[in-house]
């Protein structure tokens, strides 16, 4: 669809006024630049004022600016190499205030993930998760972090929870091949997609388990397999990728699950904090600290 797009203002070059060529021509030869360039920055680019950007964008079928720069980004979600993302960080971000630019980009990507999340689909895997026997998570490279952050809590709330962790594609198969329909199967993947999760979702959807996906867009791959897809912004602004929001995403689930446990979890914790006591999992401020 966005690949289309591209190429029908390939199509429509002869049509475009000299402006509107000088913008088609950079579009087409740096999209995974423009992506992430505002209409004002589009335009000092290339010459031309922020106005005539806009009325491009319309021009070319899209309701503003806004709609084509999505565009662009759904064309290289998945394309972008390490290098190139490199040169989008230097030129998005550059070497002042990192830190408030970085700061500020993730609670963009909250905020656009709290107004775009499908409440009744998030409910209704809470409703999936808790009435499933086993419950299987699986994230690779990056997003083996919040896969890890989910099992440690989901390990405090079930007794049954599964976290597939290898770099062999067999070994995934094999710690997934008793997977039922009775069973939920959480695969966690942001751009650049894995396959191997990819391949782990569609196997646990062939067997029959419920599939609730933790991704970025209706346009991943896991969305198309999973029975839910809930999403999370991760932008591709940056060589590192954005977890903030894929990680606030999650935290949700883990709460709204526990609060639909409350009572096992408190008797859970009572058990926990008798044990960390007594074998001094966690350092204790001692009183004297608080003396002179």
């Amino acid at each position: 669809m966005y690949t289309d797009f591209l190429n029908q203002i390939e199509a429509r070059l002869p049509e475009f006024s000299k402006a509107q060529k000088v913008i088609a021509h950079y579009i087409l030869e740096h999209y995974e630049k423009a992506a992430f360039m505002t209409a004002s920055r589009l335009g000092a680019t290339v010459g031309v004022s922020e106005s005539t950007v806009v009325r491009f964008a319309s021009e070319v079928g899209c309701d503003g600016y806004p709609q084509l720069q999505k565009g662009l980004q759904e064309i290289i979600r998945n394309r972008l190499t390490s290098v190139q993302r490199m040169e989008i960080t230097s030129d998005q971000i550059g070497r002042n205030n990192v830190v408030s630019k970085v700061l500020s980009m993730d609670m963009e990507r909250i905020k656009h993930t709290m107004d775009e999340l499908d409440t009744q689909k998030f409910d209704e895997a809470v409703q999936k998760i808790i009435r499933s026997r086993r419950i299987y998570i699986i994230g690779v490279r990056s997003a083996a972090s919040l896969a890890g952050f989910l099992q440690f809590y989901f390990n405090h709330i079930f007794d049954n929870v599964h976290l597939i962790n290898t770099t062999s594609t067999s070994e995934m198969f094999e710690q997934l091949f008793r997977i039922t329909e009775e069973d939920v199967l959480i695969p966690i993947s942001f751009p650049r997609y894995s396959q191997r999760t990819l391949k782990a979702a569609q196997y646990a959807r062939n067997k029959g388990a419920d599939v609730i996906a933790v991704t970025d867009c209706a346009a991943s791959p896991l969305a198309s397999v999973a029975n839910i897809s809930l999403h999370a912004r991760s932008d591709m602004s940056s060589f590192v990728d954005s977890l903030v929001a894929p990680l606030s995403l999650i935290n949700a689930l883990i709460v709204a699950v526990g609060l639909e446990k409350q009572e096992e979890i408190s008797q859970t914790y009572a058990q926990l904090e008798h044990i960390w006591d007594e074998y001094n999992v966690y350092e204790k401020a001692e009183d004297e600290s608080f003396h002179g």
